[in-house]
């Protein structure tokens, strides 16, 4: 059958059976847990009388609920987070399934673990009671995250229900600007097609920009597409992606490897394949982006000013500027340049890799942290860290101010002991900025690790452009 999707082609080499017209059967090749969304599966499992089918083809992790400050052991002292993640140790041991917990020291945030693992192979349909599960498409994988029901379902049976997603093609072309990066890509887009833009599709991504980006760089971008309301994001499979594969796959001899890359080299969109809808972008049209609202897509270029209610095109978009800027305490028509913060934040799903603290690094380097500031790094897996510490990074870093942190999800959300206090503001290299997201109170501008790391040095939200002459 020609004319097909990627995305097509994903679901029809997983289809078990065909429920209706708009749903299927789904088979998982693999799911992923955490600490919060699995408890009332395993207990709905053990109420039925019901085994895990496939326990090697799960991997649980605990990532939300763990403090990050230095400490070895680590240990949970919250008395309810403690208790999350006895439960998932008991349930994982029970099933035989295999958990990273808080000191192994391959624990991190499941979307950074997974990859670097060698789990994440292009053609592969992975599940995660996570919504960033979409981070996958960058491996050329259908990702995407589930609700506590489908856990169960998927423990019991390794397939899930699946109401099909409508098809949208995202193409961005020419040399990102000076300055930017995957994550001003994704904001930046966000920002155009809004945070409903999405919704209902599964987005897959082309164009000679993306044809650009590294492996991490592609996470990042699939990662938050999510946050446009899409159920999955995709980048075909390229060289790009068999290498980064080929690097951390390390089970697979030559002979699967050469098997498996025949296979791969067959998941693209067929030429006459049409799709729901379809966007065209022009990358010189991107600079460094950055939140200035409570959603992923009220936000600017650094070289813009903040909207105002007349340049809303609804009563209810008026309304909704007007709340953002009430709770985030800023001004329209102002430019977000000079803002002051009172935190920084690195680290998360979307930006906790070896590649973004590389960049952080580089810009800080023989510089210091602006007076007032506390700025925290966050490495999104243990293997992460040791690989920042061998190369130097994280001596760069300490040098220059910045707490030196555990692996986890951290101050992505307020699940742990690294939140923000009512009214103080953050640079965050996170994926949303709702209210309260990282504290109640708490005021998030979401921006990439080249900007946050210039808003640590400069105490204020600033364009790292003019920093970056001055980065060794």
């Amino acid at each position: 059958m020609s004319n097909r999707t990627l995305y097509q082609k994903l679901v029809d080499s997983h289809l078990v059976s065909r429920i209706d017209e708009q749903n299927v059967l789904l088979y998982v090749d693999l799911h992923l847990m955490n600490e919060y969304t699995s408890p009332q599966a395993f207990s709905a499992l053990d109420a039925r009388g019901r085994a895990v089918r496939r326990p090697h083809q799960q991997l649980a992790v605990v990532s939300h609920i763990i403090p990050t400050h230095a400490e070895s052991p680590r240990v949970i002292r919250d008395e309810a987070s403690y208790l999350q993640a006895q439960n998932l140790a008991r349930n994982c041991e029970r099933a035989g399934i295999r958990l990273l917990a808080a000191n192994d020291p391959l624990q991190g945030i499941e979307h950074i673990v997974a990859p670097e693992l060698g789990l994440i192979r292009p053609g592969m349909v992975v599940l995660c009671g996570d919504s960033h599960t979409t981070t996958y498409g960058a491996l050329g994988a259908l990702g995407f995250g589930i609700g506590t029901s489908e856990v169960e379902h998927v423990l019991a049976t390794q397939t899930l229900v699946y109401r099909l997603a409508k098809t949208m093609r995202i193409d961005i072309d020419g040399a990102l600007p000076y300055g930017t990066s995957s994550k001003d890509v994704v904001i930046w887009i966000i920002s155009q097609i809004g945070a409903q833009g999405a919704r209902g599709y599964a987005v897959e991504f082309g164009g000679s920009t993306i044809a650009s980006l590294s492996a991490e760089a592609r996470m990042t971008l699939c990662n938050m597409t999510v946050e446009a309301g899409a159920r999955a994001a995709l980048i075909p499979p390229d060289r790009t992606t068999f290498d980064y594969v080929r690097t951390h796959a390390k089970s697979l001899d030559e002979a699967a490897w050469q098997a498996a890359l025949a296979d791969w080299r067959e998941l693209y969109s067929d030429a006459d394949a049409t799709f729901d809808a379809e966007y065209r972008f022009d990358a010189h049209a991107i600079a460094p982006f950055v939140t200035w609202g409570t959603s992923p897509d009220q936000a600017v270029a650094i070289d813009e000013p903040i909207p105002d209610e007349a340049a809303q095109a609804t009563p209810e978009a008026a309304a909704s500027l007007r709340r953002a800027l009430d709770y985030m305490g800023l001004t329209a028509s102002r430019s977000l340049a000079g803002t002051r913060i009172d935190r920084v934040f690195i680290g998360s799903c979307t930006n906790g890799r070896i590649e973004d603290l590389r960049v952080v690094a580089n810009i800080v380097r023989g510089k210091r942290v602006a007076p007032g500031v506390r700025a925290m790094i966050v490495p999104g897996s243990g293997s992460v860290r040791r690989a920042a510490e061998r190369e130097g990074l994280a001596k760069t870093l300490i040098d220059a101010g910045f707490e030196w942190r555990e692996p986890g999800c951290s101050m992505c959300l307020a699940m742990n002991d690294d939140v923000l206090d009512a009214g103080e503001r953050c640079a965050s290299t996170t994926n949303r900025n709702f209210e309260g997201r990282q504290g109640r109170g708490g005021r998030t501008h979401l921006m990439s690790p080249a900007m946050a790391a210039a808003a640590a040095m400069t105490g204020c939200i600033t364009d790292v452009r003019t920093l970056m002459g001055e980065a060794s």
